[in-house]
């Protein structure tokens, strides 16, 4: 090869460097980008007696500075992050709800059992007892605004999921249509890399992967197939299967997503199976905090409500009627599954609403008999033929004709919160007397007191007066004629008081009786001013009266430190793999980005060569200029 040759094939291969230097310096800002190397071989030697000379240099190809691993790490962070960012952003909310100190739940519960405590200090007051509806009214509504706002989350992310599936399906297509450019391109160039075809392919996976964890995997010829969930393919070589929102089999009021069929039959995913990118984040906090947040709350609503109303229908108004409901509550809500066969019905009723717990309820028909599943931790709490069950303060009556693996979805509290409302408009119906009344006789000369101190589901007033008369040891009974009358227990201790029941009404005497002092129990008429009921009203706010280990306080106090505790935890580890995604991208990026200073040293080197290679074949022509001046 002559030295002209061999010098214009330096000037070819500087000029194709300096062409890939200049690509690799225009995209450095472009996403995606991978920089690009040109890669510069030796043409050879020729042999000649005097042994063997080169015949300069060739471009052999471009390639990508490409690092498999490391791009597999990123996306693996990537989506990591975007499933914890987007379970932050959804959790945060519901935290700033539930902690208002202002004007939130609590703190008008507190106002709520204030207002009733201030019935009981003047119960005779109008004033007072419009005060105490007011604020039943106002924790009645903070109570269905809670509910709505959950219920609205809920919407929000079925919304969230559909345009979600929308981006998934869309870059799927785009990833199947760049395999077949990419396929394409490297035939037609003898199996050239398409280098910015294939950084576009990556940038699609990459933005798909922040939507919804899936894995990559390369085939022979250059393709890449990407599956999701537990190996539902979304692309396969140049064809791709789209995902589909839907309506839920088990709850049809929340969107799932189904993997569709070549054939275009829909199959539902479980929502377990996405466990990366903003719908897996969607998925795990709607499952893991949403549903129990909202259960939470409907639980609290029913829980307040019926303990409420059952010690209000004990009580006497200022009309002497005695007391109704005073909130009007929600029901269970039974969903049957969409695919079921038979014609079998569910119904569930609140037996308990102090025993209730946060979690749904499944029952399922295997063909002889039922199983009633508790859903937060699978537990099988009944199970049987039926037609009755009870468990964890529900009621469930099975009917109809089941199918085998029917099934039917129980929420107890899911939506009753967005029911709870005040009925009593008119303060004269608070029913804050007790119906009963115990009292001293104006003779007793001893300091003795007796007070009614509880009045039981079916109680009766004692048709005449009770008078109890202390004997120096003991109390006896007797009615108006004199004639004796024997508790229906006691006594008991309690305290320093002792404590008798008849027909369903306590009463407790106190104090230093003398012999012969006596207390008369009876029909409490006209009782206006009487606080009995109210005050079992007012104590009702620090009773344990929820699975009797909890308080109403205690209750919400207790959501609100989980659902804090889970956010700062999920914040926390949000924080964690940002700082861990940001690492594995400079690792990344000090691999196959662009670096502007080792490019301009670059552009210097193959400047040079250049320039060298052209002084070649000026030295070259120079000299085959001398041989044709030879004379």
């Amino acid at each position: 090869m002559s030295l002209f040759n061999i010098g214009l094939s330096g000037l070819n291969t500087a000029q194709n460097a300096l062409t890939t230097i200049g690509h690799n310096v225009s995209n450095a800002a472009t996403a995606g980008y991978t920089r690009q190397n040109t890669i510069i071989a030796s043409s050879g030697g020729q042999y000649t007696s005097q042994g063997f000379f080169g015949q300069g240099s060739t471009t052999t190809t471009v390639m990508r500075v490409y690092d498999e691993f490391l791009t597999s790490q990123l996306r693996s962070a990537e989506t990591s992050s975007a499933h914890l960012a987007t379970y932050s952003e959804q959790i945060s909310q519901i935290d700033s709800l539930l902690a208002d100190q202002k004007g939130g739940i609590a703190p008008l519960m507190q106002k709520f059992f204030a207002a009733v405590q201030g019935v009981a200090d003047k119960p005779g007051d109008t004033a007072v007892r419009q005060n105490m509806l007011n604020a039943a009214q106002s924790l009645a509504g903070q109570l269905r605004s809670a509910a709505s706002y959950f219920q609205n989350q809920q919407e929000g992310i079925n919304s969230e999921i559909q345009s979600s599936v929308t981006q998934v399906n869309a870059y799927a297509k785009q990833i199947a249509s760049l395999n077949s450019e990419i396929a394409k391109a490297t035939a037609a160039s003898g199996g050239q890399p398409p280098n910015d075809l294939l950084d576009q392919r990556d940038e699609v996976i990459a933005q798909m992967n922040k939507v919804v964890g899936v894995k990559v995997v390369a085939q022979d010829g250059g393709s890449y197939n990407v599956f999701v969930g537990n190996g539902q393919p979304l692309v396969v070589g140049a064809n791709s299967y789209d995902l589909k929102a839907v309506r839920s089999s088990a709850d049809p009021s929340r969107m799932g997503i189904a993997y569709t069929l070549p054939d275009g039959t829909a199959i539902e995913m479980d929502d377990t199976l996405f466990s990366g990118g903003s719908i897996g984040g969607l998925m795990q906090f709607r499952s893991e905090t949403l549903d129990a947040a909202q259960n939470a709350i409907g639980c609290l609503s029913l829980a307040i409500g019926q303990t409420f109303n059952a010690q209000h229908r004990l009580g006497m108004d200022l009309k002497g009627q005695i007391g109704g409901d005073m909130f009007a509550l929600g029901s269970p809500t039974v969903i049957g599954n969409t695919r079921n066969t038979g014609t079998g019905t569910v119904a569930a009723t609140i037996a308990d609403a102090t025993a209730l717990t946060t979690s749904d309820y499944t029952v399922t028909y295997d063909g002889t008999s039922y199983s009633l599943v508790r859903m937060s931790d699978n537990e099988v709490v009944a199970s049987g033929a039926g037609p009755t069950f009870t468990a964890d303060g529900l009621s469930i009556t099975v009917g109809g004709t089941m199918g085998a693996g029917d099934s039917f979805q129980i929420q107890p509290t899911r939506n009753v919160a967005g029911s709870f409302d005040l009925i009593i408009t008119d303060p004269a119906k608070v029913a804050a007397a007790s119906p009963v009344l115990a009292e001293s006789s104006a003779s007793n000369v001893g300091t003795g007191t007796a007070k009614v101190s509880n009045v039981a589901q079916g109680f009766n007033v004692p048709p005449s007066k009770i008078v109890a008369t202390f004997d120096g040891t003991a109390y006896t009974f007797a009615d108006a004629a004199g004639n004796p009358v024997t508790p229906d227990a006691g006594p008991v201790t309690n305290g320093s008081a002792v404590e008798y029941t008849f027909d369903g009404v306590t009463v407790s005497f106190d104090g230093a009786p003398k012999v012969g002092d006596s207390f008369t129990i009876g029909s409490n008429v006209g009782g206006s001013s009487d606080n009995g009921n109210a005050l079992v009203l007012a104590k009702l706010q620090t009773a344990k009266t929820i699975n009797g280990v909890s308080s109403f306080n205690d209750a919400y106090a207790q959501l609100v430190n989980d659902i804090g505790s889970r956010t700062k935890s999920i914040n926390i580890a949000s924080t964690s793999q940002n700082s861990i995604t940001t690492q594995v991208r400079t690792a990344q990026q000090s691999v196959s980005g662009v670096n502007m200073d080792e490019e301009t040293v670059n552009l210097l080197r193959f400047q040079q060569l250049y320039q060298a290679s052209a002084q070649v074949i000026q030295t070259a022509s120079s000299l085959f200029d001398a041989i044709i001046n030879i004379r």
